[in-house]
């Protein structure tokens, strides 16, 4: 720092062209990571402290102690890396600057235009309306003058909103100035008693921690995104965050995966099955196993207990969770999704409670040896052990977000309204199954397996039984799903019912009895395997659940999951098709259906980032089946290879379409098949694995979704 930090801060000083009266400061900022990390944190240096006593300054100690409070531990025996010095010299004036433009000495503000605007109101933040609102030219705006939300100001380069409740001022350097206008509002109905509120339910208070909840996990989802490495993570979003209350019950979820968010209770409830006499404070657990929770093994689920110091309990009070898709966790293909896998040790690395973190120093030596573990140990650690870093992250933004709420509200409150949010949930599904009938229907798969479901409404308890039996018994191929992966789909299909806004959560189950035969395809004993079953089969699931209840016809039944990979590269995706249409509507076109809610990842993100090129991606016209109301159109993919690669493909409805509803015609089939770069077509089945060559390029037409209702237009 000798010579660099003075090097950088003398062009700084140039620049600002300062007087010698002028004061002056520098704030220096070291940009410092662990080594192999990919995330600086800055640290404050004080380069005069540094030149006096080196020794004195904490750099070790401030960047542990930021990292430990952003992602939940240390790394106590990596070396740190000072990626990058940033140097800032600040010129505090010593007289005010001069006016660029006069001050406004007669009329008013006008404005150029009047438009309508849909705002929300300035003293009830829940009630919005139409309002007619004034445009105005930033050109022609003086110093002094003020703008009163709402309003439009207009610039060459952009629009400036002034949201109700707020003005714009414009400063005598003609800067525009932002500021809360203070707003006379009603007496809140909220009660501010909170240990009163949290023994009877408060109508204003539920809807309040309703949308805190999830919230709490939109927030660790956003975490996850900003910090992860993966493209299946940060792209794809092939991730899901939750938070759960003490028992391990569902609360609420940010809109992620539908397969992941039904799912991960039954992994929280194992942990604390497991270890709930020895959870302690700053400990994080891993676990991907199906028959624990799990769904498939590159779902792997990071689980943080919550303890809270007001609770004064040896228990948590709360658990967070995080499920992502790993890129690649060994098994017998890149990418950890084979399409031939008889066996779970053939799709890859499995942990069952393991313990990632204790007592805040993340065991990395312990995960690096287990994800090199096996006959078949993972292609990427690094990715790995980065991701889930991102997951711990995104879990420790939770506990900041639970010790806020909680400090407002306190513990006792917060548990209580955990508890009836799950209560309004559950009385929402009952309404729901009231308005119900009878049903079964059963659904072939391409595989020649059959689901099969019973729907049994009781009107007077607004109960459903939901009986699987006479589902196919267990595979031998990789189309099984755990029976939380059929509890998930069974709890995604009644939340879809109510109308009304609540989470997905543990409630939604409670009016409901799900039956699932032991040892049948949607209930297997290990060591079956799995992988398609999570994405597959929990499809299928949906669309038979569906087609019990008469209510909507088969989407594209599918998440053509595509695989391709080497020792060096592992890429994922699920490609969208078409929704199956409805009483009242048509299917949408090209979109992620059901128990996926992922996206693809972008274009040049994907050229970027692997040797392919993608040559086509477009709507597959007339591939939705017709109808009174037509099923969504599915899509054509392309894919070109400029490496030697092995790809898989795992999808379904290739041989059996997705099926209509009331006289509706079933969707059009999938299609997959390479095209050689010496002209020759290859034609493979729903589930195939293929060496792909430089000039190679793949293509998959996917599904189009059933129609509803006769169409009498054709005639």
């Amino acid at each position: 720092q000798d010579n660099l930090i003075p090097e950088l801060i003398q062009p700084a000083k140039t620049e600002l062209e300062s007087d010698d009266t002028a004061t002056e400061k520098e704030v220096i900022k070291l940009h410092i990571k662990y080594a192999g990390s990919d995330t600086p944190l800055l640290v404050d240096f004080d380069r005069d402290r540094a030149s006096q006593s080196p020794s004195s300054i904490p750099i070790e100690s401030s960047f542990a102690a930021q990292h430990q409070q952003r992602y939940g531990f240390t790394l106590p025996d990596k070396s740190l890396v000072i990626e990058t010095i940033s140097v800032e010299v600040i010129h505090e004036m010593t007289s005010p600057p001069q006016a660029k433009k006069a001050p406004r000495t007669e009329g008013m503000v006008d404005a150029i235009a009047q438009v309508e605007m849909y705002c929300k109101s300035a003293s009830n933040s829940s009630d919005s309306t139409w309002e007619t609102i004034p445009v105005c030219d930033r050109n022609s705006l003086q110093p002094g003058d003020t703008i009163i939300g709402p309003a439009l100001i207009i610039e060459p380069t952009g629009t400036n909103v002034i949201e109700p409740g707020w003005q714009a001022t414009v400063g005598i350097a003609d800067h525009l100035i932002l500021s809360k206008r203070e707003i006379t509002t009603e007496p809140s109905s909220v009660s501010t008693d909170y240990a009163v509120a949290a023994k009877t339910v408060d109508p204003v208070l539920l809807e309040i921690f309703n949308n805190l909840f999830g919230a709490i996990a939109e927030q660790m989802g956003v975490a996850l995104q900003n910090t992860s490495v993966s493209v299946n993570i940060k792209e794809r979003l092939d991730f899901s965050c939750a938070v759960f209350d003490q028992q391990g019950n569902l609360v609420a979820n940010a809109p992620h995966m539908p397969v992941h968010l039904g799912s991960m209770s039954e992994s929280v409830k194992a942990l604390i099955a497991d270890k709930g006499d020895r959870l302690q404070s700053g400990d994080v657990y891993i676990s991907n196993n199906p028959y624990n929770g799990g769904t498939h093994l590159p779902d792997i689920t990071v689980i943080t207990p919550v303890f809270l110091s007001e609770s004064n309990l040896e228990k948590p009070s709360f658990y967070l969770a995080s499920r992502g898709h790993h890129a690649d966790l060994g098994g017998i293909t890149p990418g950890s999704m084979p399409p031939g896998s008889t066996s779970i040790t053939e799709e890859g690395i499995l942990f069952d409670n393991f313990l990632l973190v204790t007592q805040g120093k993340l065991r990395s030596r312990e995960l690096l040896d287990h994800l090199s573990s096996g006959d078949y140990p993972v292609r990427n650690p690094e990715q790995n052990i980065a991701d889930l870093q991102a997951q711990i992250a995104a879990n420790n933004q939770g506990i900041r977000e639970l010790e806020t709420i909680v400090s407002q509200y306190g513990l006792d409150t917060v548990q209580a309204y955990m508890g009836y949010v799950q209560e309004n949930a559950e009385t929402a599904v009952r309404e729901a199954i009231a308005k119900l009938s009878n049903g079964e229907f059963t659904y072939a798969m391409d595989n020649g397996a059959v689901i099969k479901v019973t729907i049994t409404v009781d009107k007077d308890q607004r109960e459903a039984t939901i009986d699987f039996t006479g589902t196919s018994t267990q595979l031998s191929s990789n189309f099984n799903a755990p029976a939380s992966v059929c509890q998930a789909a069974v709890l995604y299909v009644f939340r879809t019912l109510v109308k009304d806004a609540i989470p997905l959560n543990a409630g939604c189950l409670n009016p409901l009895k799900v039956i699932i035969p032991e040892g049948s395809m949607l209930n297997p004993k290990p060591p079956a395997a799995v992988v398609a079953g999570n994405v597959e089969t929990s499809q299928a699931i949906v669309d038979t659940l569906y087609g019990a209840l008469g209510i909507l016809a088969a989407s594209q039944g599918t998440m053509n999951n595509f695989t391709f990979g080497n020792n060096k590269y592992q890429y994922y995706e699920t490609i969208c098709g078409g929704s199956g249409a409805g009483p009242t509507f048509n299917g949408t076109d090209g979109v992620h259906t059901h128990m996926t809610n992922s996206r693809l990842t972008d274009p040049e993100v994907l050229e970027l980032r692997f040797p392919v090129r993608l040559q086509e991606f477009c709507i597959r016209a007339n591939s939705g089946g017709q109808g009174q109301f037509r099923g969504g159109h599915g899509i054509v993919r392309r894919i070109q290879f400029l490496e030697t690669m092995t790809a898989g493909i795992l999808s379904d409805r290739r041989h059996i379409p997705p099926f209509g509803l009331a006289g509706g015609e079933p969707g059009a089939l999938g299609c997959n098949k390479v095209e050689r770069a010496n002209g020759q077509m290859e034609i493979l089945d729903s589930t195939a694995t293929v060496e792909l060559n430089p000039g190679d390029t793949m293509v998959i037409a996917t599904p189009g979704g059933g129609g509803y209702g006769m169409d009498t237009k054709s005639g």
